[in-house]
């Protein structure tokens, strides 16, 4: 752990792309977290090849689901999944602790280029009328635990904000940012990669008055009484703080994620930790394919069979599997 005193001379080495930097900032009961995606979101987002504004709306997926799944302690999977009426119909992120991610999405190309062309390609439209899951999966022996939110033609962003209000009770506040910027690696030619960011605030105050002024549900108030509870003012400092923060700060590969926290903190000083190392890794593989084959009926396997082979595509990674239809046959069959 050490504090961000000035933005050229942390302790250690700078998180950097493809990582999670967790922070914290005592004076205001914040605890957060930023996270740089570079080379992995881009390399996930260049295997599908979606139009643009799908691209950028998984990225958005992927940044809040690495912030999200980094900061809980336990061996297993955190799931980000949408399912809505949107021309994007569903989102999934996969987050298999402690650093891999594996992402796709589905849609409607038409309705998606309408969207566009009409303006209308905004995360809210493009996700239209749903919900929004995180589910974790601690494995086989342990309970799967999943939280949902409508999302109601909200954002990623305002969908987590009412996701820790209503199920976790705890004020939060998210920023992502995604773009496609164009590269200039040293020994290659100029070339556009994606990139994407996000800023993750909690509010956690430890003393008994300062927990007490979170808000309550209308249904704890007397009738007539006002829902509303007044913020506490480091909350509102620190929201006012996280309003600042520019997209391009986000994203930007000369702007680390410890010169961004001491941009929005320098005056109430910040702790950074150990930064989260970040990957691209998908879970497939041939043999889980094979079982996943093994495990449907004869009759099913003949109607899998194209060009006298059986053939899979995983969606994550779009890793192309192909089998001979007789690997599968038995003494029984």
């Amino acid at each position: 752990m050490s504090t961000v005193d000035r933005p050229s001379t942390p302790a250690g080495a700078p998180a950097g792309d493809d990582a999670v930097l967790p922070f914290a900032v005592e004076a205001l009961d914040l605890r957060g977290r930023v996270v740089r995606l570079g080379p992995a979101i881009d390399t996930i987002l260049s295997r599908h090849d979606y139009p643009p504004a799908v691209s950028r709306l998984l990225a958005e997926a992927v940044a809040l689901t690495a912030l999200i799944g980094t900061s809980m302690k336990f061996e297993g999977r955190f799931i980000l999944q949408t399912q809505s009426d949107g021309p994007v119909s569903m989102l999934v992120v996969d987050f298999d602790s402690p650093d891999a991610l594996r992402a796709c999405a589905r849609f409607d190309a038409d309705a998606v280029a309408a969207a566009v062309t009409a303006g209308r390609d905004r995360p809210e439209d493009l996700l239209g009328q749903g919900h929004l899951a995180m589910t974790v999966d601690q494995g086989a022996h342990m309970s799967r635990y999943q939280g949902i939110v409508e999302l109601d033609g909200r954002s990623l962003e305002e969908a987590a904000h009412g996701y820790f209000l209503q199920s976790e009770q705890i004020p939060t506040r998210v920023r992502l940012a995604v773009a496609e910027v164009l590269t200039r690696d040293p020994g290659r030619e100029p070339h556009r990669a994606w990139r994407a960011g996000g800023l993750f605030l909690q509010f956690l105050p430890e003393s008994s008055e300062r927990v007490g002024q979170r808000d309550l549900h209308p249904g704890d108030a007397p009738e007539g009484a006002s829902a509303t509870v007044e913020e506490d003012d480091a909350w509102v400092e620190a929201q006012s703080l996280a309003g600042t923060v520019e997209d391009a700060e986000l994203i930007d590969p000369a702007v680390s994620a410890e010169t961004l926290l001491y941009r929005l903190f320098h005056e109430r000083g910040a702790r950074v930790f150990e930064p989260q190392p970040l990957v691209e890794r998908c879970r497939c593989s041939r043999d889980a394919v094979s079982a996943m084959i093994a495990s449907f009926s004869p009759a099913e396997r003949i109607d899998m069979v194209e060009n006298g082979r059986i053939g899979v595509t995983c969606e994550f990674c779009s890793t192309h599997y192909d089998f001979d239809p007789r690997e599968f046959e038995t003494d029984e069959a």
